[in-house]
């Protein structure tokens, strides 16, 4: 890979940095998660802006920093907007973007996540909520290998508590790396 690249990507989350600039965590189909600085986005002018919203999915051209990726060029290929003004299937869309940004190691690869989430963000539209987030766990939790145990297969609901416990391991594991370095 040379200085720049393109890619596929959704925007998982954004923090706003200094006066007009933001970084994104995006999902992308070729590097998986990414961090990149995407400059000015904050400004009226700019016409990134509106782009790298969250849920976006874009075709994405980035520069490759010291510590972040710089964001050069956006073009938006799905905005999802017919879900967006309803409150229950955005906070849908965040549960969905969040278990891929806490469960999925940064900079490595799956395209099955990446056409996961794109295609259960597609699937908010005019699905059963709690049913398509159930499904959208359980295909996630196998295609990251972690499986669902089979006590837990038959319960109704969330598998939320299996998750959570996931995600405290994995932080846990990350600060004794830490640690030990």
């Amino acid at each position: 890979m040379g200085r720049t690249y393109k890619t596929e990507g959704i925007i998982l989350k954004r923090i706003n940095y200094g006066e007009a600039d933001r970084i994104l965590t995006i999902y992308t189909k070729h590097y998986g998660k990414i961090k990149a600085m995407a400059k000015g986005v904050r400004r009226i002018t700019s016409r990134k802006g509106g782009n790298v919203e969250l849920f976006n999915q874009a075709t994405l051209f980035l520069y490759k920093g010291r510590n972040l990726d710089l964001l050069t060029e956006v073009q938006v290929t799905k905005t999802f907007k017919i879900w967006r003004k309803n409150l229950k299937k955005v906070a849908t869309a965040y549960y969905l973007v969040e278990l891929v940004d806490k469960l999925t190691p940064g900079e490595q690869p799956n395209p099955e996540v990446f056409q996961l989430l794109s295609h259960y963000l597609e699937k908010i539209a005019s699905a059963n909520l709690p049913a398509l987030s159930r499904s959208f766990e359980e295909t996630l939790l196998k295609e990251l290998g972690f499986g669902v145990p089979e006590a837990l297969r038959r319960q109704p609901g969330s598998l939320r508590d299996y998750i959570e416990s996931i995600i405290e391991k994995k932080l846990n594991s990350q600060e004794l790396t830490k640690e030990i370095d």
